[in-house]
């Protein structure tokens, strides 16, 4: 029985419901909490025909009970025989997949982006705060820190869960499309466990299909789909027999799955025809080229990076232009770029450098980069993909 599955699925879903009756969303993450908890001595073999049912209406009647209690004013009182009353009819607007529309809903312009993001990835996406952390190389105290000033904020302002209009929906698309990449990035590569959740992969591969149909002539939330669908199409070749990760240069290509390239081209060609590029469409384009013929061509690669550096001028973005850069012009100009970057506590840092520094014959400069690389990799996976690398670079020596 497959309670994380539900506990992930559904959590989201039920929280924004009971925050809808109740006009509080603490109330309602501990009511919905305290529901998963006797679901799991309730769901002894098997799990209920309407989990998320189930859940909602243990969760309500919980927050009744501790309003009662609480309750010192008749307005308490009044709000727990709100909830013994129907359920009204719930607006949907323009967003009408029920997910989508909570994240429209979450991502509330009166809350900073970060925050935004941060109380959207934790509620809905499916996240811990680990994992959001790890998305935005920051520590976890700070993370919950967001989320926890952005519930006070929409308490003490009085902030309504109100679902979106169509005029709502341009002014938070930027942290909605910001959820659903860092989503599908933990999918893609975990921060813990084992290296892929393909549960999140799909789902925000589904996203962002439903994010396509309702806004398709804005080209950030095409490019977005694009690159979802380009890397979603290498993930069967991502992790070979035994389990080890297998990066792109060595990966089989006939496990590509052909149509979702397709597709992703396709949707890479309608960005250029727009003109009007920006950060996802430009990622999309890059992993176009990755899966266009049998090789990469990084000199195409590298102009992309040059693009996308002076569209988004992140430590990442210029590390991994470093990569094309080793590809185009050698390592030495490569590791020349990556020795004047910092970023604290990102493993691809080290590792990236290791590799350059193996390749310029500095064994032991190597080694000892692979080492700060494992001792910063979270995902069990990538420990060993390093170990590996660490130990044939000594062999080899």
């Amino acid at each position: 029985m497959d309670l994380d599955g539900v506990y992930r699925a559904e959590y989201g879903r039920c929280v924004a419901t009971l925050t809808r009756l109740l006009g509080d969303i603490g109330l309602a993450e501990e009511a919905v909490q305290d529901a998963f908890a006797v679901a799991v001595q309730k769901w002894d073999r098997a799990l209920p025909p309407n989990p998320g049912g189930w859940i909602v209406t243990t969760a309500r009647n919980r927050a009744i009970d501790r309003l009662r209690r609480e309750s010192t004013r008749e307005a308490r009182h009044a709000q727990a025989l709100l909830l013994h009353g129907p359920d009204e009819p719930q607006e949907v607007g323009p967003v009408r997949d029920d997910q989508l529309r909570m994240i429209f809903t979450c991502c509330h312009p009166a809350l900073s982006p970060a925050a935004q993001a941060a109380l959207t990835l934790r509620l809905l996406g499916g996240l811990e705060v680990a994992e959001i952390a790890r998305a935005y190389l920051v520590p976890e105290v700070t993370v919950s820190q967001r989320i926890v000033r952005a519930k006070k904020k929409i308490r003490d302002a009085g902030i309504p869960y109100r679902v979106p209009d169509d005029a709502d929906l341009p002014d938070r698309l930027a942290s909605v499309l910001t959820v659903l990449y860092l989503i599908f990035n933990e999918g893609y590569a975990s921060t813990s466990g084992e290296l892929l959740r393909t549960d999140l992969c799909l789902e925000a591969v589904r996203l962002a299909r439903a994010l396509a149909e309702l806004m398709p002539d804005e080209p950030e939330v095409t490019g977005l789909l694009a690159l979802l669908l380009l890397v979603e199409a290498r993930r069967p070749a991502r992790v070979g027999p035994s389990g080890e990760l297998v990066v792109l240069p060595e990966q089989d290509r006939s496990l590509w799955d052909r149509e979702l390239i397709a597709e992703g081209h396709e949707l890479v060609r309608r960005c250029l025809r727009r003109n009007r590029p920006g950060p996802y469409q430009l990622q999309a384009a890059i992993n176009a080229v990755h899966t266009d013929g049998p090789a990469t061509d990084w000199t195409q690669v590298l102009a992309l990076y040059d693009l996308l550096l002076q569209h988004t001028p992140t430590p990442i973005v210029a590390l991994n232009r470093a990569v094309a850069v080793a590809e185009v012009h050698g390592p030495a100009p490569a590791l020349a770029i990556i020795d004047r970057l910092e970023i604290p506590g990102y493993h691809l840092l080290p590792a990236t450098r290791a590799d350059l520094l193996a390749r310029l014959g500095r064994t032991a400069d190597a080694v000892a980069a692979y080492e700060e690389a494992i001792s910063l990799a979270a995902n069990d996976t990538e420990r060993a993909f390093l170990r590996t690398r660490r130990a044939r670079l000594v062999e080899d020596a």
